[in-house]
């Protein structure tokens, strides 16, 4: 996506030798393995990146499709609205992670997506519990942006948490942005304690934002718990 290559249309391609890539050699994981990690034409590496990314987003499938219990009535919806979620936080991860943007094309129509389903879920709590939520996370997450004048905080990462927050809600949506303001200042102290940032050096926040979202997704309720048994 912030290459702008077609995502629908069009064939995958070796990043070195620009020479497209058989079907055979595109088969998640599988493929990976077969080739040792190198490209069938020029025989240069593949990223890691590939393999990672395919492992974790079937995982998340897999725990998404069992923790919304089976393929039965409304149990549907609920599967595609974790499958969905779990492809825009994976991705929001890596590209922020790689170019420090968070793609509008995947925040907004998710926000979309997120809002149809609880409209036909639970239309109360959208109104009195996740979309206050969101406004809210949003409202304190501008604020930052606002403080810091734009250098600590994108507005990408106070679009993505109106997101988080319609999709968590109170108090999930608290415990994910405690988790990644957390996890975000303990990977910035170690990364200038080894000497791989600087000082005043803006590390992409959505990549804690998207991992700490997807945790609480799937293991809130215990997350929770061990918090205000430990905190």
């Amino acid at each position: 996506m912030p290459r702008n290559l077609p995502f629908i249309r069009g064939r995958s391609y070796c990043p070195k030798c620009r020479k497209k890539i058989s079907w055979y050699d595109n088969i998640p994981l599988l493929s990976f393995i077969v080739l040792k990690g190198r490209c069938r034409n020029c025989r240069k590496k593949i990223s890691f990146r590939y393999p990672l990314v395919e492992l974790l987003t079937g995982v998340f499938f897999v725990l998404g499709a069992e923790m919304t219990g089976g393929l039965g009535g409304l149990a549907v919806l609920g599967i595609l609205r974790v499958w969905l979620i779990t492809l825009a936080m994976v991705a929001v991860f890596f590209i922020d992670l790689e170019w420090q943007i968070i793609p509008d094309q995947i925040v907004f129509p998710l926000i979309l997506v997120i809002s149809f389903f609880s409209l036909i879920t639970t239309p109360q709590s959208l109104i009195t519990n996740y979309l206050p939520t969101a406004v809210l996370a949003s409202a304190f997450f501008y604020f930052l942006h606002w403080l810091t004048r734009e250098k600590g905080m994108g507005l990408g990462d106070v679009k993505f948490v109106f997101l988080i927050g319609l999709i968590l809600g109170y108090p999930l949506a608290v415990v994910s942005l405690y988790l990644a303001f957390l996890t975000g200042a303990i990977a910035a102290v170690i990364l200038i304690l080894t000497g791989r940032a600087i000082r005043k050096q803006r590390i992409a926040f959505g990549p804690f934002l998207a991992m700490t979202c997807l945790a609480v997704l799937f293991w809130g309720e215990k997350i929770l718990w061990l918090l205000k048994k430990y905190f």
